[in-house]
């Protein structure tokens, strides 16, 4: 074995060491559009259910046929393959009344656990929403026993006024009865952990648990980042420099960036990860395993 072969192996040796046997997942999908992604979608849920997640998202627009979309995957993720299928519900364009409709509807399919969102306002929108998510999980309690997830904001909500409001909204959201938070994708983890510390101060007492995107395509990234307000580093333009058209290399390390900030997180007591899949599953998956979250039918 060569010396550059035994220092990989060291080093995954140690990865394995540091998170192996502790880490629980969850993965986010979103509804296609054509044909060719729906099968894409579901080669990727079938590539990562083995792994018996804690459950997967699909998230959906405001517009009611995607809503509809993703109400049919929530319904054959569940009757497919059994998985705990949390569709995210926003409160954009719906009336109170409406979301109670969904919610019933969802509750009397055996759908338990929705994530709670405000969502995305429409273009050229200035006036306030009427409803925000800490009421959407107020109305989603008024109707049944939901197990809720909210969304978190480490680098701050792009429309909040400062970090201190951003923090007591989420208060307000567990206030409300949200069982967990799931936060925006980032890549500095002392960030996340920062963040961590200011929710336990006000006495958010639930879950914070870190969304994970393995970045694959770097032009892309860039454009959701400057709409959500998250920071890309300097350091990660140029790990991703001049990969434009070289898709293998830009995998592996899209898949080394998100094993190091998991590896952190988890020596920092972080036990559950969030892959924001982009309904492709190779990279969550070669994650995992190094994480130690293998087939549950290869290790029964």
């Amino acid at each position: 074995m060569s010396f550059a072969n035994a220092q990989f192996l060291d080093a995954i040796n140690r990865n394995l060491q540091d998170v192996q046997g502790r880490a629980k997942v969850s993965f986010e999908f979103f509804p296609p559009k054509t044909e060719q992604m729906e099968q894409t979608l579901w080669q990727s849920i079938e590539r990562l259910a083995p792994l018996a997640p804690s459950f997967v998202s699909v998230t959906y627009g405001a517009n009611s046929g995607e809503r509809d979309r993703t109400h049919d995957i929530i319904k054959s993720i569940k009757q497919r393959t059994g998985l705990i299928a949390a569709p995210h519900l926003t409160c954009v364009d719906a009336s109170v009344d409406e979301l109670k409709q969904i919610a019933r509807d969802y509750w009397d399919n055996g759908i338990r656990h929705l994530v709670a969102l405000r969502g995305d306002l429409p273009p050229g929108t200035t006036e306030k929403p009427g409803l925000y998510a800490a009421d959407l999980v107020e109305i989603l309690r008024s109707v049944a026993d939901f197990d809720i997830s909210v969304a978190a904001y480490p680098e701050v909500h792009p429309e909040a006024p400062n970090a201190q409001f951003d923090l007591l909204n989420l208060k307000r959201k567990v206030d409300a009865g949200a069982s967990r938070a799931i936060t925006q994708f980032f890549f500095d983890v002392e960030k996340f952990l920062r963040y961590r510390d200011r929710c336990a101060a006000v006495g958010i007492d639930v879950d914070i648990i870190p969304g994970i995107l393995p970045v694959t395509n770097f032009k892309q990234l860039l454009k959701f980042a400057g709409l959500t307000n998250v920071a890309v580093p300097g350091w990660m333009h140029k790990a991703y420099e001049g990969l434009e058209q070289d898709a293998t290399t830009r995998n592996l390390v899209a898949a080394n960036i998100a094993m190091e900030m998991v590896k952190v997180l988890s020596r920092e007591g972080v036990d559950h990860f969030h892959f924001y899949t982009l309904n492709r599953s190779e990279l969550s998956y070669a994650i995992c395993h190094l994480l130690g979250v293998r087939p549950v039918s290869a290790s029964a």
